[in-house]
């Protein structure tokens, strides 16, 4: 029987009760299962992503209402007996370890047509990829927090025997759970099993590369053993990424990747950003070619890490108020990638009048990515001069944003968005805007919406501000 759910009647419906709906049935079990399909007695809600291996839906329990996330095989994967494993592995994987920062899964089953689905949590949020494309790079310290449950996590792994193989940015979901931040690691359907001899188990035999090109180890290139140290060196790109918003190695030639992988020196994270010496050591260390002189362990990798950035005197981070300017490209949702040159030419025309006024007007660019510049400015002590600060600030906002919105030769495909926010900030005496922390950096506690290309300012940057508000100024609530 083909089931479907009918909300209204809270019951099943079998495929002869559809059979004059005009191919319903089809529609809601074809390669994509549609609103109102069931897996198990779990009803589908809404398509959240498609990757290589499957479909992951949001769905809701018919009975008891509780909200999960189901992840469904392809269709044309589910007929390789290589795969269903691999499908199954994953599930498998995932409760042997039992961790708290990695997804849980619930129950496990087939589809009517024979596809099998797991049902797990549902994190609300985005991924570590989505927060680094729109907030540009991370301080030591914020990355530290980010990294920090994910050592944990894989720890958890490595203690169970499980190599997760392909950690990335886009495999690690960060949400909101109850005001606090949680980190939870995705995806283990790549991971090798390892016996407590340290022999490999499982599907991905010596011989066969698995992985993301521009996080895999050199083992992993070669088709060698792998263990808990080609985790460590993933977590070595991780975090350069964090650091820079690049990866250490790239390269639009795959041949070329590889070979970067497997014999060119790193880079120094120093030399793209501010950072310890300490922090530029440990990235370094863990992108050793050789595993035996990388970190032996994620939890070697995690206290050389707190080390590092705990080299500096405890205390000297002191609370300032600052105010904040963000200049954020919008595109149209109908551009896709790659784009063309026209509309990367204005992107950058916007990106490089944007700089110079922050710039001009004394900010300093604590973030900068390929679609977001942010200019933080120190506000002064006293009330009055905190006042004005803000108040230059909104000026400010309203006459680039005017400015950037009639630029010449405009292309309609692209629109900006000029935002003011004021919070504390942590300064680190003697270190630049890499060293800065705080929510003022975090563009996800602004409170921005979707509702307006008009220059706009949150509550904090307005507060207490009884005139002189620039003309046309939207104040976001909350």
């Amino acid at each position: 029987m083909i089931e479907w759910y009918n909300p209204g009647k809270l019951s099943k419906v079998d495929e002869t009760t559809l059979a004059g709906d005009g191919g319903h049935c089809e529609s809601l079990y074809g390669d994509e299962l549609s609103v109102g399909a069931m897996a198990g007695e779990y009803v589908i809600q809404a398509l959240l992503a498609a990757g290589g291996c499957g479909t992951v839906y949001s769905a809701v329990h018919r009975i008891l209402g509780r909200r999960a996330a189901i992840k469904v095989l392809h269709r044309e994967l589910s007929g390789s007996p290589e795969m269903l494993e691999r499908f199954i592995r994953e599930a498998r994987a995932v409760n042997l370890i039992g961790h708290p920062n990695i997804v849980d899964i619930y129950e496990f089953g087939e589809l009517n047509d024979g596809r099998p689905y797991y049902v797990m949590e549902l994190l609300e949020g985005s991924d570590l990829e989505s927060l680094i494309r729109r907030r540009g790079r991370l301080s030591p310290s914020e990355a530290f927090e980010l990294l920090q449950p994910v050592c944990l996590a894989l720890e958890a792994a490595h203690a169970a025997g499980v190599i997760h193989r392909d950690l990335k940015a886009s495999n690690i979901a960060v949400h909101e759970s109850s005001g606090k931040r949680v980190v939870k690691l995705l995806d283990f359907g790549i991971a090798k099993l390892v016996r407590p001899d340290g022999a490999s188990s499982g599907l991905t035999s010596v011989g066969n590369r698995v992985g993301t090109p521009s996080a895999m180890a050199p083992e992993q290139i070669l088709g060698g053993a792998v263990d808990a140290r080609t985790d460590v060196y993933a977590l070595g790109v991780l975090l350069y990424h964090l650091l820079t918003g690049r990866f250490p190695f790239e390269s639009d030639d795959p041949v070329e990747l590889d070979r970067l992988h497997l014999e060119a020196p790193p880079p120094r994270t120093g030399a793209q950003v501010a950072v310890d010496p300490a922090v530029d050591a440990l990235v370094a260390r863990c992108l050793e070619k050789a595993p035996e002189r990388r970190f032996e362990s994620v939890s070697a990798f995690l206290e050389a890490f707190r080390s590092a950035i705990d080299v500096r005197p405890q205390g000297t981070a002191t609370l300032r108020r600052a105010v904040a300017l963000l200049v954020e490209l919008r595109f149209d949702p109908a551009v896709r990638e790659p784009m063309d040159d026209a509309l990367l030419d204005d992107a950058t025309a916007v990106l490089d009048l944007a700089e110079q006024a922050l710039r001009d007007a004394g900010f300093v660019l604590a973030v900068a990515t390929g679609t977001a510049l942010l200019g933080v400015s120190m506000l002064p002590d006293d009330a009055v001069g905190d006042v004005q600060g803000r108040e230059r600030a909104l000026h400010l906002a309203e006459a680039l944003h005017r400015r950037l919105t009639g630029r010449p030769g405009a292309d309609s495909r692209l629109s900006v968005r000029v935002c003011v926010h004021a919070d504390r900030v942590s300064v680190f005496p003697g270190t630049d805007t890499s060293e800065l922390a705080g929510d003022l950096l975090r563009l996800g506690s602004w409170g921005m919406r979707d509702v307006t290309t008009a220059p706009c300012a949150t509550a904090a940057a307005v507060e207490n501000l009884s005139s002189g508000l620039p003309d046309g100024l939207v104040v976001l609530s909350r």
